[in-house]
């Protein structure tokens, strides 16, 4: 396949990566889909992998085309100064805004925590006539989150920890809502998002916002659930 490309220079490429494909082959996942590797042939140049997104996430995702380009954008990210937005439907009604400040696992399966802290607010809210829950309705909300340090599954995590999973997470969600939306609304994925990204060129000093609009299984849910999806369908060019 062919990615979409965002953003293209000499020193950066971003793409909007599709849910189920990993960023690099690794020790822990030697899976034929990465994106590193993928790319790296479609484009004919080398890659240096900046940030990441799980498996399940999709959106923006950089990379630099250079070591030293690589190391400024990292050093973006280490400091916090590059800023990442994601979008997540979840189950409940989230507070309007607010911040989440709580260790999370540094590893599936791993007991070790490392303080992380999200903060988000809530864009839209929908409740509708199904008991799935406990409950003789079920309310969600729409969230943006911006993960202020970057650990393991963070936002997963985060949202787990205040009662909100987040819609078609495997890991860290609520069965019975995935499985509802699974039959309902056709959607076998995560609910998860990285919108927008914005940081500061390497080579020119300029700000740099690059955008991934919702693809067309997140429109067809928000037409079904009554949200305007029209602040989320432009992309970067």
């Amino acid at each position: 396949m062919a990615f979409r490309i965002l953003h293209l220079d000499d020193h950066l490429v971003a793409i909007r990566k599709p849910p189920g494909w990993v960023v690099h082959r690794s020790a822990m996942s030697r899976e034929r889909r990465a994106v590193l590797q993928q790319l790296r042939n479609e484009l004919g140049r080398h890659l240096w992998p900046v940030h990441r997104l799980d498996r399940a996430t999709s959106g923006v995702l950089l990379f630099a085309l250079a070591p030293e380009a690589a190391s400024l954008v990292a050093d973006q990210f280490r400091r916090r100064t590059a800023r990442k937005h994601y979008l997540a439907v979840v189950r409940g009604w989230m507070g309007e805004e607010g911040v989440i400040d709580h260790p999370v696992r540094i590893a599936q399966g791993s007991h070790e925590r490392k303080p992380a802290v999200t903060a988000y607010r809530r864009l839209a809210q929908v409740e509708l006539p199904v008991a799935v829950d406990r409950y003789p309705t079920s309310r969600y909300s729409l969230v943006e989150a911006r993960p202020l340090t970057g650990r393991y599954q963070q936002i997963r995590q985060h949202f787990k920890h205040d009662s909100h999973p987040i819609i078609g997470d495997a890991t860290w969600g609520n069965g019975r809502h995935n499985r509802f939306f699974r039959d309902h609304f056709g959607l076998r994925r995560l609910l998860l998002h990285a919108w927008r990204l914005e940081l500061t060129h390497p080579a020119s000093g300029e700000p740099l916002v690059i955008s991934a609009g919702i693809d067309r299984e997140w429109r067809r849910l928000f037409e079904r659930l009554g949200w305007d999806y029209s602040p989320f369908t432009s992309s970067s060019t």
